[in-house]
């Protein structure tokens, strides 16, 4: 495999997922985001971010929990699968550290609720990331609402951030589902970038790894704008294929022909 920072004199491989936070682009929707997610945490409440496959969702929860002090907060984040609140709970409990003592439903929420209010009594707030959220059955939504509810509807112990594509949304409108979606407080929607602001995030990424704006030519921008359909991950993919046809000719620049030659080796 040719090395890129060889190729082009970079100092890091372009386009990596794992750039400190402080390098993130500043996504269209990002600043929308963390404007809903402060206010759900002040509530506390629930906020919902959606968006396509590789739109930036992962991205955006990483930059919105990053400031985070883990003194005042105690982040949980779970993926969510195709199974039952069963399974949720169980997900929940080895995320705070307890082994599920139960596959009794009621003890296991018991068991949270008392994890929940053993941390709110160190003054940290519990703070719950389900990412993958529009995999989760309507059942679950149905009870979601119980999770972190004090009785008689007191306080939430915890504010949710719910992540997911758009099926997420759909799941909400449901009847059985109106009783969490009341407490949604902020929903946030990741659109693919246009053009414009797919060629400063371009930039943006081979000036983190140490190149210049005449690495890629105008034409590569549009094709790979093209070809992603504005969505980050596989614009990422999408540049640095084209990065590697290029050094494999030793050319200078990134042409739009590398991109199309980038194009036939992803899905």
């Amino acid at each position: 495999m040719i090395a890129l920072t060889h190729a082009f004199g970079l100092s890091q491989e372009p386009f990596a997922q794992d750039i400190p936070v402080e390098q993130l682009y500043p996504l269209p929707g990002l600043k929308a985001f963390r404007r809903r997610f402060e206010y759900a945490l002040q509530l506390p409440a629930a906020t919902v971010i959606t968006g396509d496959v590789g739109s930036g969702k992962s991205t955006s929860l990483r930059a919105a929990t990053a400031p985070l002090h883990p003194a005042q907060y105690v982040v949980l984040s779970i993926v969510a699968t195709t199974g039952g609140m069963l399974e949720l709970l169980r997900q929940i409990c080895l995320e705070l550290g307890a082994p599920p003592p139960s596959n009794s439903t009621a003890k296991l929420m018991r068991t949270i609720r008392e994890l929940l209010c053993s941390i709110a009594e160190k003054r940290q707030v519990a703070v719950l990331l389900i990412d993958e959220a529009h995999l989760m059955r309507l059942d679950v939504f149905a009870q979601l609402h119980t999770l972190a509810q004090m009785p008689f509807d007191q306080k939430s112990l915890m504010p949710l951030v719910l992540s997911g594509q758009n099926t997420l949304v759909d799941k909400l409108l449901f009847h059985t589902s109106k009783p969490f979606a009341s407490r949604v407080v902020g929903r946030t929607h990741l659109e693919p970038l246009k053009l414009a602001d797919m060629k400063a995030y371009l930039l943006h990424h081979l000036q983190i790894a140490g190149g210049g704006e005449d690495m890629l030519a105008e034409q590569a921008i549009t094709a790979i704008h093209q070809g992603s359909g504005g969505l980050l991950r596989r614009a990422g993919h999408l540049a640095r294929g084209a990065m590697i046809a290029a050094a494999t000719e030793k050319a200078p620049v990134v042409t739009a022909d590398h991109v199309r030659v980038a194009s036939t080796e992803i899905l």
